[in-house]
Parts: C-alpha cells; sequence; structure tokens
C-alpha cells in the first residue's frame, strides 16, 4: 500500500510541474515518515505522529532546520494534496528557525585566484555565477536562446520558486560564451544526424514538439559529454553539465589557490551582490538581480560590505 501511495503522490507532484529535485526529497521524506511509524498507512496517523517524527529528526538525527522544514512541507503535501486531509493542526507545528548567517564573501583578488586556477568549461560557469549571481544550478541548465548578447542580459528560466528573471550579462564573458555555443551546438548538430539524444525539453514539451529538442535555441550552452536516461520520461536525451562536477572543482580550485575558507559555487553569489553593493549599487536593483522576493533578504549583504561590520572602522587602526 506504501508503494501504492508514493506512485500516487509521484503522479500529482508531476501534475503540478514540481522540480525533479523536489520530487525526489517529499517522497524521500514521505517513505521515511511511513517507515519510522512502522509502514502504517498516513491516513491512519495524525498530530502525535508527525510531530514524533518531526522531533525525532532534530533531537535523534541532528538534522538542520531547513531539512526539518523540508520534511514537514513533504509531510504537507502528502496529507494535503494526496490524501486530500486538510490537518489545521500542521499549521500550528513548531517549525525550526533557520539561523541567521552572515555569507562568506571573498575579495575581488581571491575571486581572481580561484578563476584563474578553474578549467574549462567550469571557469566560465563560475564566471557567470560570480558575474551575473547565478545559482549554479541556473547557470548548468541556461540555454542558449536565454542569452541576449544585444542587450548584455540573460534569462532565468524556472528560477527559484519557480520564478523567471532578468539578470546582468557580463562583456568579458561574452567572447568565451560565444565559443561555448558554436561547441554546444556542435554537439546538438551530431545528435540531430544520428537523431537520437536531443536535450531534455520541460514539461511536456516534447511530445507537443517533437522536434524542438534539435533546435539550436533549445540546446543547453554547458552540454553534458554522454547522453543519459531522463529520469521522467525515461528516454536517451542529453542533460547539461552536473552541478556536482563544478561543485568538486570549486573545492579544488579554492585548495589550489591557497584559500583557507570554505568555499562553494554559493560563494560566488554571495560575492556577485556584495561586490556590487561595495560598488554603489542600488540594493532593489541587487534584490531584483538576485532574484530575491523580500529585500531583507538582500539585506544581509549589507553586514559584510567593504571592510568589517558594516563598513566600521577599528579603533585600534585609528591615528
Amino acid at each position: 500500500m506504501a508503494e501504492k501511495l508514493l506512485d500516487q503522490m509521484r503522479r500529482i507532484i508531476r501534475v503540478k510541474h514540481y522540480s525533479y529535485r523536489t520530487e525526489q526529497a517529499y517522497l524521500q521524506w514521505a517513505r521515511r515518515f511511513i517507515l519510522f511509524h512502522d509502514k502504517r498507512h498516513p491516513k491512519d496517523m495524525g498530530k502525535l505522529e508527525v510531530e514524533a517524527f518531526l522531533t525525532h529528526l532534530a533531537v535523534d538525527r541532528h538534522v538542520a532546520a531547513a531539512t526539518q522544514n523540508q520534511a514537514l512541507n513533504g509531510i504537507l503535501f502528502l496529507y494535503r494534496e494526496v490524501l486530500e486531509i486538510e490537518l489545521p493542526w500542521l499549521s500550528d507545528v513548531t517549525r525550526a528557525k533557520r539561523p541567521v548567517r552572515v555569507p562568506l564573501v571573498l575579495s575581488r583578488s581571491e575571486v581572481r585566484a580561484v578563476l584563474a586556477t578553474l578549467q574549462s568549461p567550469h571557469d566560465l560557469i563560475v564566471r557567470l555565477l560570480y558575474g551575473s549571481g547565478l545559482r549554479v544550478g541556473e547557470a548548468t541548465r541556461l540555454r542558449i536562446k536565454d542569452l541576449d548578447f544585444k542587450r548584455r542580459s540573460l534569462i532565468v528560466r524556472d528560477g527559484k520558486g519557480a520564478k523567471d528573471r532578468i539578470t546582468v550579462l557580463p562583456d568579458s564573458v561574452v567572447p568565451a560564451l560565444k565559443l561555448q555555443i558554436e561547441k554546444s551546438l556542435a554537439v546538438g548538430a551530431l545528435d540531430r544526424r544520428r537523431n537520437r539524444g536531443g536535450v531534455i525539453l520541460p514539461h511536456a514539451l516534447d511530445r507537443k514538439y517533437p522536434n524542438a529538442r534539435f533546435e539550436d535555441g533549445w540546446q543547453f550552452v554547458f552540454p553534458a559529454r554522454n547522453l543519459s536516461m531522463d529520469p521522467r520520461s525515461e528516454k536517451l536525451r542529453r542533460h547539461h553539465v552536473f552541478n556536482s562536477s563544478v561543485q568538486r572543482s570549486v573545492k579544488y580550485s579554492a585548495q589550489k589557490a591557497g584559500l583557507h575558507k570554505p568555499v562553494t559555487c554559493h560563494t560566488f553569489r554571495h560575492c556577485f551582490a556584495t561586490h556590487m553593493l561595495e560598488s554603489g549599487s542600488d540594493i532593489r536593483t541587487v534584490q531584483q538581480l538576485l532574484g530575491h522576493a523580500d529585500v531583507r533578504t538582500t539585506m544581509i549583504y549589507t553586514h559584510v560590505i567593504q571592510r568589517g561590520a558594516l563598513g566600521a572602522r577599528s579603533p585600534l587602526d585609528d591615528d
């Protein structure tokens, strides 16, 4: 019964066009919730069982606040969307508060040092993270049609919260980006000649426009080297480069550059926001470029601009 329920949950998630990562996460938490209570059906459980599971995650498993909230969201989806059971008490469950962390920001010289040690095409991807404020997933799944060289802009499709946004395209990446597009089109042309593969398309476009997977505009700017099975359609398609490969390259390059800091791909998005504010950009502009729904999220970068806390100068340095 549990497997049938999870199959139903998977179908509803896809009907609502949730991302594949969200699908995997929600199914995992629903499965763990059921197994935690000895495979009892969720319809036979309620407030006490949900609270017991969430408490187990926090107390016994020591998960982060974001992980606990994700588990709660998965269980909420299971009850409200799959079982169609409205549980008003779930709204009263105390959610773990996400701790406010000051983001790690590199200096401009440190950014250049990391970029200098990266290999193609990861160096270009990281330049977009820093130069356009992209998340790593937004950069890797970038398609040719979403680049506008004339206006020096790019469109982020289906970003966090399923929102599109427009951000700046740095002049300095244009020559390398055009060269990368030529390589991508060559890969797409080879797939078309062999009549196999083609890029993964969002939602039902693959059925509506069967040949769109070979069209130039739909090609990923950073295509994967090999074809792989689309986990949803179970067809052989060409994916984009894996986020994990870029993340590994960034970690290795930061170590090679001699930085004793936990540098990740997201660090360069933090650097984009902080350095933009330091250069005099309006915080509302930075908010729009980052795609933040609330300006208070963007204001966290005001704590690390210039030097020290809030750009303050230590009295020990005064004459």
